[in-house]
C-alpha cells in the first residue's frame, strides 16, 4: 500500500480498546454479584489483616459524597456519567491507534464509570465491597469499576508525565 493510500484511509484511532470497557463492565457486574450473594451487608468478612470483604451501598459519589441528600444526586451523577462516558468514547475514537496506553486507560476509565452506571440507574446505588483498613483506620469501601477507573487515571496521568514528552522528542528529531 503505498503512503497516499495510507493517508487517504481513516485512522480507526483506539475504539479496539473497547474490549477492554467490556471485560471490566463484565467482572464488575459478575464480582458485585457475587458479593451481594455470598456477603450479609455491613458485615466484613476477614481477608487479610488489612482487608475484608464488606458488602456495602453507595448512594453517593466517590466517598459517600452527597449520599445522603435525598435522592436528587442519583440523577446527578447519572448524568455526569453519561456525559464522561460520551467524551471518553469520542477520545478514544480520536486517539492515534499506536497510542496503545492512552487507549487502555480510557478504555479502563469507561468500564469502570459503565459498570456503576449500571448499579446506580438499575438499584438507585452502587455496591461496595472492598475495604482496606489499617488497624481502626478504614478507607472507603470500594468495588472494581472503581479499581478499574483509578488504574486507567494513573496510566492516563503516567502517559501525560513520562510518554508524552518521549513522542514530543522523538517527533521532533524525525
Amino acid at each position: 500500500m503505498s503512503d497516499a493510500q495510507k493517508q487517504s484511509q481513516p485512522e480507526k484511532g483506539c475504539l479496539i480498546w473497547l474490549w477492554l470497557t467490556v471485560l471490566v463492565i463484565g467482572l464488575d457486574y459478575l464480582t458485585k454479584q457475587l458479593a451481594v450473594t455470598v456477603l450479609s451487608y455491613g458485615d466484613p468478612l476477614p481477608v487479610l489483616p488489612v482487608f475484608d470483604l464488606t458488602l456495602l451501598y453507595n448512594y453517593g459519589a466517590a466517598f459517600s459524597f452527597l449520599s445522603d441528600a435525598g435522592g436528587w444526586q442519583r440523577w446527578l451523577f447519572v448524568l455526569i456519567a453519561l456525559v464522561v462516558s460520551i467524551v471518553l468514547i469520542i477520545w478514544l475514537k480520536r486517539t492515534q491507534r499506536g497510542l496503545w496506553w492512552v487507549g487502555m486507560a480510557l478504555s479502563l476509565i469507561l468500564g469502570g464509570a459503565l459498570g456503576n452506571l449500571y448499579d446506580r440507574v438499575v438499584l438507585g446505588y452502587v455496591i461496595d465491597f472492598i475495604s482496606v483498613h489499617y488497624q481502626n483506620r478504614y478507607f472507603p469501601a470500594f468495588n472494581l469499576a472503581d479499581s478499574a477507573i483509578t488504574l486507567g487515571a494513573a496510566v492516563l496521568i503516567f502517559d501525560t508525565l513520562f510518554m508524552e514528552r518521549r513522542r514530543t522528542k522523538s517527533e521532533k528529531t524525525a
